[in-house]
């Protein structure tokens, strides 16, 4: 400040200058011959911002643009746009006027004069809204469904004549006519009465079946896997739903940056239709990495390596590798090793193999376990929510527990479903997800015969703008059913409490107490966990939760010890997902132990 004005030295002088240089800046800063925007618009509000949204001049006028030729241009497109929104309302006789400086901006050069613009006025007289005295469309195909706001006496618009020559031109395409079009319309506008005579007139075309089948844009990815995968066979019946499912299931194997499958433009011989199918492969190799943090689960870390396409067959092995447990209070680090192959379109095109297998050295408070599986199988993808797999597995473990030291040969037959509705696998604010397993099991040496039972069901509903408070829910059950106790792996038995089950309580707070006062896992499980999140801005949002589980050493969920956890969190959008933070205490359990609990994660809790 005395740098600026050294001879200053009352307050009341330097207050006057502060506020003179804040003019001159706020001067300075305003944009420079600014157009003055003038707008007369119908008083129906929809309509306004409507109207509002389709001009370009409004838009330049709110991005501060001065530049004449830009404007002037921008307002001789906005006839045509106006038009079209109010053509769409049912408006067919509508005055629009767009002044610049007085001069109709239609009537001027968009370029030429350099001078600045003072005013745009912008007038729009809707006229009345026409209904329609005739609305015919046809021929049309068995089953068409038409627009209901397509028949007289309804408000005839542009958009509701576009909903009806798309249904039906639809409707024949569904039915194998590819080429159905539109082939001609007869409107008629009666401005004396308001009202719109409509007559659209479909051209079906032959009915058409696949021609030959071409692939276009493959280098790695073998030609022969890439029509298997699609399955459009020469000679069916065209089918635009079978054409969408076919692009589906490419993209879906994650070989293929980008997939479309175009029809020909011209009818071929026997009305056949040759297809080509337009591949982009994606970058065959890529590397990730993952890591949490939670009070007494410490850090937990992965890395993975993934191959698009291993074979050709668009076929996809990951290997990860993961350390858990470090730094924490439960035990010590547990590490595994694992890979993941899946062939896709293997038995049929909806259905991938896969063989999955791993080793593992689990450490923890209660237990510790060395572990070495295999299982392949079948997984079926019915849709884009639904899937389902079966298999066969065999495992070997070494465990040591409250029970002793003992070995497990376990060959088991995992049955498993996936139905997912959510609008966001990371950042759900609507819908619900259902995952359930059954495994049974024969086993060896000290194992037991019998079946695993699992579930995990979550809901999520949103309310107000944008989904801005959410509530969402989860329920998880478990049950091992057929062996006794010290005749199942550490691994096969049910704990609660941490991130994953009750926050707030310590990890695998919660198992069953044997006679000697030691403690194992249970046969049976119930999780219980609601949150109420809610945003604060769009980056940042807030979570109230609360957790309860259940352990019981019976398989029907019966005689059981519970506890409880509640906290509050926050949520950091980054655009891919949330970072987690939550902050849990105990409510209720066994002992009830005190002290905070805090988790650190990428996307919700569930």
């Amino acid at each position: 400040m005395i740098g600026l004005w050294p001879n200053c030295h009352r307050d009341g002088d330097i207050l006057k200058r502060l506020i003179a240089t804040g003019l001159a800046l706020i001067f300075l800063a305003a944009p420079s011959g600014a157009a003055q925007l003038d707008l007369n618009l119908p008083a129906d509000e929809d309509l306004q911002d409507s109207l509002r949204n389709a001009s370009l001049t409004v838009q330049a006028i709110d991005e501060n643009e001065t530049e004449r030729r830009n404007l002037v241009a921008a307002a001789q497109s906005d006839y045509r746009r106006l038009l079209a929104v109010l053509f769409e309302a049912g408006h067919f006789g509508p005055v629009i006027s767009i002044k610049i400086d007085g001069v109709e901006a239609a009537n001027l050069p968009a370029v030429g004069s350099s001078d600045p613009i003072g005013t745009i006025r912008i007038d729009v007289q809707p006229g009345p809204r026409f209904l329609f005295r005739t609305a015919e469309v046809g021929p049309l195909a068995s089953g068409t469904e038409i627009p209901e706001g397509f028949a007289p006496g309804q408000i005839a618009g542009t958009d509701v004549l576009r909903r009806t020559s798309s249904a039906s031109v639809e409707a024949w395409r569904n039915i194998g006519h590819a080429k159905a079009r539109l082939a001609d319309q007869e409107i008629v506008a009666d401005h004396d009465v308001d009202r719109l005579d409509v007559r659209l007139i479909i051209a079906p075309g032959p009915k058409l079946s696949y021609g030959p089948i071409f692939v276009e844009g493959a280098k790695d990815v073998r030609e022969g896997q890439i029509l298997k995968i699609a399955d459009l066979r020469q000679g069916q019946t065209f089918d635009p739903g079978q054409i969408q499912a076919s692009a589906q299931r490419l993209q879906r194997t994650g070989a293929f940056q980008s997939v479309a499958i175009v029809e020909s433009e011209e009818i071929g011989p026997a009305d056949t239709l040759n297809m080509a199918i337009q591949v982009v492969e994606r970058l065959p190799r890529r590397i990730g990495f993952g890591a949490e943090i939670a009070t007494d689960e410490g850090i937990s870390t992965s890395a993975y390596w993934l191959h698009r396409n291993l074979t050709g067959y668009a076929d996809s092995l990951r290997i990860e590798g993961a350390v858990d447990g470090i730094a924490g209070n439960s035990g010590g680090a547990d590490y595994s090793l694992t890979f993941a192959y899946n062939r896709p379109a293997t038995f049929n095109p909806e259905t991938d193999l896969f063989v999955n297998g791993g080793i593992e050295r689990v450490d923890e408070e209660d237990f510790s376990s060395d572990r070495a599986y295999i299982e392949g199988g079948a997984r079926r993808i019915v849709s884009d929510e639904f899937q389902y797999s079966y298999g066969i597995g065999y495992e070997y473990s070494q465990d040591r527990d409250a029970f002793g030291d003992r070995n497990f040969s376990i060959a088991s037959f995992p049955l498993e479903m996936t139905y997912n509705r959510r609008n966001d696998n990371l950042d759900p604010s609507d819908g619900y997800y259902i995952e359930a397993g059954l495994r049974p099991f024969v086993g060896f040496e000290t194992a037991g015969t019998g079946a695993i039972f699992t579930a995990d069901l979550r809901g999520y509903q949103g309310f107000g703008a944008d989904d801005g408070t959410v509530i969402a829910a989860r329920l998880q059950l478990g049950s091992v059913v057929g062996p006794e106790l010290n005749e199942i792996p550490s691994k096969y038995l049910f704990y609660s409490g941490g991130g994953g089950t009750v926050r707030g309580q310590e990890y695998q707070a919660l198992g069953v107490t044997l006679p000697s006062g030691d403690k194992v896992g249970g046969k049976s499980f119930v999780g219980l966990s609601t949150e109420l999140r809610q945003k604060v801005t769009k980056k940042i949002g807030i979570v109230g939760f609360v957790d309860y589980g259940m352990i019981s050493a019976d398989a029907g969920f019966s005689d059981g010890e519970s506890h409880a956890g509640a906290g509050l969190g926050v949520r950091y959008n980054t655009g891919i997902g949330p970072i987690r933070v939550d902050l849990g205490v105990p409510v209720s359990g066994p002992g009830n132990p005190s002290g905070l609990q805090i988790y650190i994660g990428i996307g919700q809790a569930f």
